[in-house]
This record gives C-alpha cells, structure tokens and sequence, in this order.
C-alpha cells in the first residue's frame, strides 16, 4: 500500500462528499423561500440513500467483474463480500486500498442523482424523490459507471475519455433531468408568477462549496498523488475562473450588467466542462 496515495485519495473523498451538501445550497438558494427546505433535502437524502445502496450492490454492480457484454458487474462482492482492509487496488508500489477507492467511488455516485433535483425544483414531493433516486442509482447510474470506469466496460474498451466523471456524472445527470422534468411538467405558474432566487448568497456560498470540493472530483480522479493530479488540479483552477469571466462578460454585453447568479453559473459551466478531460490538457505551449 502506498500510503500518501492513500491519504490522498481519503482527502480527495472528502473534498467530494463537501460538494452535495455544496449542491444543496447551490439550488437551494435559486428557489422561492416555499421550496428551499425541500430542495435542500434532495441533495442531502443522496448521501444517506446511494450510501446504503453502495454497500449492498452498488460497489459490486459498478467494479465487479463483467457479466453481460460489458454492460453490468457481478455480484460477488454484494455486501462488500470478499473485500478486506488490506484488499488493494491499482499496481504496487502506488496501490491503495479498495476501501479508499471504493470510497472515492462512493461519493461520485452520491452526487450524480443530486444533480438532477435542479431539473425539477418546486414540483416533486421529497418522498417521491428519494424513491426516484434509489431505482435511478440502481438501473442507471451503477450500469453506466461500469461501462465508462471499469476495466471490461464497453464504453471504456471502446476508449471512451471520461476521466473524471463527464459522462457518467454530468450527461448522465443531465439525460435524466431532461427526462424527468418532460414527464413532471412545467412549474405551477411558470411565466405567470415571478420565481427569482430567494437567496443569492447561498448560491455563492454553493458555488464556492463545489470549487472547493471540485479538487478533490478531479485531482482525486488520479487516485495518486502525482504529476496528473497536479495538472488536473491547475486545470480544474484556471478552466473555472476562465468561464467564470467569460459567462460575466457575456452578461453586461447582452444584458448590461454582471449578476451574482451568473458569476455562480458560470463557474459550475467551468467546472462541468473541465471534468472530462484535464488530464489530456496542459497550461502551458508545447516545448
């Protein structure tokens, strides 16, 4: 076991836990007042709903060995059978332990069906949510990790580029909010009452949450602690603050003024955009 690839990883987790609860005031503050405890809790619900399904088949769903055609693992490891403490993952001398990858792991699919809450805010009942996140985590998003992230994955044989989650978070999420916000409909009122944030600062507070935690998705993604998290990391960084300022200029041309919520867009749109392929980019020219 390599030991600072280890803490990294464990830090990197951590970082990536930070980011749901970032979510939640993230949409939570683009709500009417109404609506805030609800959205809020659409968020937060994830971490206690994919937790427990993790353990009992999502992990074994996602990395266990292939069993149709690359489109789903086995079940051996339901339950986390099989798996120890001192079980490794990746080639000495830079392995880590399965329990700090699976953790890793864990977190990224605590995120995805968060998410999607922002499609539907003012219009699900949070009972109704936590059940739609539970069967959407088990038929969707644990498949759809297999194929991109495991070894025998047939988007990953096909080398598909995703190194930190651009498909199997963000389009994956984003296919679903588009899906689920078709069937649930338009918000009662929708271009008759006004439906502005209720809390800008809790927006920002958001969006500073995810940069934060944003680190740890992509640098964490290198599962050590080396020159590609580094890149990732710089990347993540400079990809942000570009966006950020891009989404703002736009703004005071198109509208004549720079807004909050745009600052706080924009940086999520360079953080989403990033994910996928920093590893392949480098800030500087070419020697």
């Amino acid at each position: 076991m390599n030991g600072a690839n280890t803490a990294f990883v464990l830090i990197s987790a951590a970082l990536v836990m930070l980011m749901t609860p970032g979510l939640a005031f993230f949409y939570g503050g683009m709500v009417r007042v109404k609506s805030a405890l609800n959205m809020l809790m659409m968020s937060f619900i994830s971490l206690g709903v994919v937790s427990l399904l993790w353990v009992l088949f999502g992990y074994s769903l996602t990395f266990g060995d292939d069993v149709g055609g690359g489109l789903l693992g086995n079940l051996d490891h339901i339950g986390f059978k099989g798996i120890e403490p001192t079980s490794l993952w990746g080639e000495k001398p830079d392995a880590i332990p399965v329990l700090a990858f699976a953790l890793f792991q864990l977190m990224f699919a605590v995120i995805t069906p968060a998410l999607i809450s922002g499609a539907v805010a003012d219009r699900v009942k949070f009972g109704a949510w936590t059940l739609f996140i539970t069967v959407w985590a088990t038929v969707v998003y644990f498949p759809v990790a297999h194929w991109v992230w495991q070894a025998d994955g047939w988007l990953f044989k096909k080398e598909v580029i995703d190194f930190a989650g651009g498909t199997a978070v963000h389009i994956n999420a984003g296919a679903a909010g588009l899906a689920v916000a078709l069937v649930v409909g338009k918000r009662i009122g929708f271009k008759k009452d006004p439906m502005r944030p209720h809390n800008l600062p809790l927006v920002m507070l958001g969006s500073g949450l995810l940069w934060f935690g944003w680190f740890g998705f992509n640098a964490g993604s290198a599962l050590a602690a080396n020159g590609t998290a580094a890149n990732m990391a710089f990347n993540t960084q400079i990809a942000t603050g570009v966006a950020m300022l891009g989404w703002l200029a736009y703004e005071r041309i198109r509208h004549g003024a720079f807004t909050t919520l745009g600052a706080a867009s924009g940086a999520v749109a360079g953080l989403v955009a990033i994910t996928p392929r920093a590893r392949r980019s480098t800030p500087g020219a070419p020697s």
